[in-house]
């Protein structure tokens, strides 16, 4: 059956089928989910949308990436990540694990404070270097233990890496002069690719000292946990080769966060964390390509929220800043490389 988001999401608003009937419910979107929050736990549903790089259009695949979510995120955070829950119908009534017709899947995750995510310490002025020092301790030993082989490896190819690049450009043409003024977007493009012609070399030795690791891929100030256990959660689980990837881009993702709010002291605190602990100096010479990669990425992400009918005008508003401001900074990694 074909989902319908609205009648889903008024029936997930009803407190009454939660096993814990809690007094709320919280309704927050994404791009790609639609999440319910009861005060002790999170109810994660994918959309059914296909953006090429993730493709959730049917219900067997929505499944196999709730599966999937929980089984990479518990890597990193094994105390919040609970299952994946049926979503049932019985008549015109909605159950969580009933008996009735199966009508979608959903990511089942302890709710953790939100004031203990890194973002919102950060913008309280609470993060501090001995905090960057633990996340980046967490992250050396992840990416020690993290699988690799040589199918991982060969997506950081330089031809691999660029057809992420090349997509990137394709997908965000229609953003011109919205998003990204038209001459930004050809100097990122142009920089980007001489930088795969010229650098080869460099893409082979990573591959060849075991950089490229199986990483978590959206490695950002939101999605690490303060708590009693320090949690970095909300993988990427929809698309292989943007988690296949070097480690460089993947903590250069968190570095490109710090520089985003304004945070270069830390963000330069993060790296030489990390590499005063990895011994992965090499790290340097790839880290402004992989971080305009991602502030490319996100800008991407921002862009995209504008065409999306399900999210209001004013929200759309604060995307479009968002994404200007990423491919602003995409553009000053630029032209350090």
């Amino acid at each position: 059956m074909t989902l319908n988001i609205p009648f889903l999401q008024k029936a997930l608003l009803n407190p009454e089928i939660y096993p814990d009937h809690p007094r709320t419910i919280k309704f927050i979107e994404t791009h790609i989910s639609l999440l319910f929050l009861t005060g002790n736990h999170v109810y994660k549903l994918k959309k059914p949308v296909d953006f090429g790089f993730l493709d959730f259009t049917s219900l067997e695949k929505r499944k196999y990436f709730c599966e999937q979510e929980v089984k990479l995120n518990r890597r990193l955070s094994p105390d919040i990540y609970l299952g994946v829950v049926r979503i049932t119908k019985e008549g015109n009534k909605i159950f969580l694990d009933g008996r009735g017709e199966l009508v979608e899947y959903a990511v089942k995750m302890k709710q953790i404070p939100e004031e203990f995510l890194m973002d919102k310490l950060l913008e309280k002025k609470q993060v501090t270097s001995r905090m960057i020092e633990a996340v980046s301790e967490k992250l050396v030993k992840f990416y020690f233990t993290a699988e690799t082989n040589d199918l991982i490896k060969s997506f950081a190819k330089p031809e691999r890496v660029k057809q992420d690049t090349d997509e990137n450009f394709e997908q965000t043409e229609k953003y011109i002069d919205v998003t990204i003024p038209r001459e930004v977007y050809e100097e990122v493009k142009n920089r980007t690719n001489e930088y795969f012609r010229t650098r080869e070399n460099i893409f082979q030795e990573r591959i060849a000292t075991d950089r490229i690791r199986d990483c978590h891929g959206d490695l950002r100030l939101e999605h690490i946990f303060w708590g009693e256990e320090l949690s970095i959660f909300d993988c990427i689980e929809f698309n292989e080769r943007f988690r296949y990837t070097d480690i460089a881009a993947d903590i250069g993702f968190l570095a490109m966060d710090l520089d985003y709010h304004g945070r270069q002291d830390l963000s330069g605190h993060l790296i030489r964390a990390f590499i005063g602990e990895s011994g992965d100096h090499e790290l340097m010479e790839v880290l402004d390509f992989y971080k305009c990669y991602r502030a490319y990425v996100r800008g991407k992400v921002e862009s995209f929220r504008l065409d999306d009918f399900h999210i209001p005008e004013e929200e759309k508003k604060e995307a479009l800043k968002r994404a200007q401001k990423y491919f602003n900074l995409a553009h000053r990694y630029a032209l350090r490389f």
